[in-house]
Order: C-alpha cells, then sequence, then structure tokens
C-alpha cells in the first residue's frame, strides 16, 4: 500500500511517500513561508524524485487536527484535491497520535504530546510507547498546563515531550516540579512520516473515508467564532 501523507497543523510542513510500512521519502520545510505556497510543490517535487506518480497512490493521508486553524485547512484542501479526481481513499489522522509515532520504540515511555494553544493551553494527549504499537491514555483536548501537571502526577512511567509546544510545556511543567524530558530535535516535530504511520492504523482499523468526507478537527472555537458568541451573549442582556 502506497500512502502519501502531508503535515501542515503548525509551522513547519511535510509530506511523506511510504510503501508498505516502509518510509520511502520525506520532504520538511520549516521556512516561515505559508503552506499555501510550499505544500503541493513539495508533493509534486517528492513524488517526481522518487519515480512516482499520484495515480499509483492509494491512501492520501493528513494531519486533520488538532492544531492551527489555517495549517489544518490548507492540509484538509489539499488532500481532498489530491483524492478527488480518482476517488482515492483518505485518513484523516490525529495531529497528536502522529507525533507519538515516531517514539513508539520507545518501550515504557510515556509520550506527552504538546502543542501551543495558546491562552494558557495545549493541545495534548497522552501515550505509551509499546515498541511496535502505541497504547492511547487520554482523548485529544485542549488542555491548560495546570491541570496537565496535575494529571502527569498519577503516572509512574518515564515522560518524554514531543511537539511544537514541547519547549513550553517542559518548561513551566519541570519548573512546577515534575520530571520530563524533551524528545530528540529530530523527532520533536510533527512530521508527515508520523501522519503515515497513523495512516496505517486507520487502514487496518476500516476507518478509511473519501475526499468529499475530510474535515479539520480544531477541538476549539476560533477566536473570531469566540468573539461572535460574545458579541451575541452581551445583546441578549
Amino acid at each position: 500500500m502506497n500512502i502519501l501523507a502531508l503535515e501542515s497543523s503548525a509551522t513547519a510542513c511535510s509530506v511523506a511517500l511510504c510503501r508498505d510500512g516502509e518510509l520511502v521519502a520525506q520532504s520538511f520545510q520549516n521556512s516561515g513561508l505559508t503552506h499555501s505556497r510550499t505544500l503541493l510543490p513539495m508533493v509534486h517535487d517528492l513524488l517526481k524524485n522518487c519515480g512516482e506518480s499520484l495515480d499509483k497512490v492509494d491512501v492520501i493521508a493528513v494531519a486533520a487536527g488538532p492544531g492551527s486553524f489555517t495549517g489544518l485547512r490548507i492540509g484538509v484542501a489539499t488532500a481532498k484535491g489530491l483524492a478527488w479526481g480518482e476517488d482515492k481513499d483518505c485518513a484523516p489522522c490525529s495531529t497528536l497520535e502522529s507525533m507519538a509515532w515516531p517514539l513508539a520504540h520507545m518501550e515504557g515511555e510515556l509520550i506527552v504530546c504538546a502543542m501551543d494553544a495558546r491562552r494558557d493551553q495545549v493541545y495534548n494527549a497522552l501515550f505509551l510507547a509499546e515498541g511496535d504499537k502505541l497504547r492511547r491514555l487520554s482523548p485529544d483536548r485542549a488542555i491548560s498546563l495546570e491541570e496537565l501537571g496535575e494529571e502527569l502526577k498519577n503516572y509512574n512511567n518515564s515522560k518524554i515531550v514531543v511537539g511544537d509546544g514541547a519547549k513550553l510545556c517542559y518548561n513551566i511543567l519541570t519548573e512546577a516540579g515534575l520530571t520530563l524530558k524533551l524528545a530528540p530535535r529530530y523527532l520533536r516535530m510533527q512530521c508527515a512520516w508520523g501522519v503515515a504511520r497513523a495512516a496505517e492504523e486507520l487502514a487496518a482499523q476500516g476507518a478509511l473515508v473519501k475526499g468529499r468526507e475530510l474535515e479539520p478537527v480544531y477541538h476549539r472555537l476560533s477566536q473570531a467564532e469566540r468573539e461572535r458568541l460574545e458579541r451575541e451573549r452581551q445583546t441578549k442582556k
């Protein structure tokens, strides 16, 4: 099975091609350019350099959320467009689960996935590394760092923090007395290889969808939506 995976949920952007569980190629860019400029050219160049074409891809996988509202929309819209012509199967992958997969080999570690969600919160999920598998210990959620710190006190496992919010999470929670370690730099940021690995799990579960069914999963209202609801609430007073 050939999987083309897209990751545009945060500041970095990446694409990967995987064949039967093996990484064929990955392109990663953290240049500050908008994903609307970089994502499709990266897909085009990666397939061309691998001597592959889109018609040979079986599944289009994408980090569907949580993450940057704009980044998620770009990634999902790109996946829809790539899948549409031949009605390809798609894998709407949890961004948090995807960032945990490259650490699954660290058996026994509690993987603390963290993305900066602003407003003193992180997007977070907890996983236990089991060698070639992950065991999910919490749902994807937006949670305050204080609440997360209290929850982590319930686990005796060695804890490793991953994601673009890892350093923020590490700094604040170690100051609060928790013992954590940061994932190595080369494994810390979200990457398309993790998305492809998460897609394999969705395929095994029979949970693939068609492009028309893909939707971003935000886990929280946007600032504009929150402000609109607040205005409506004030008007009703």
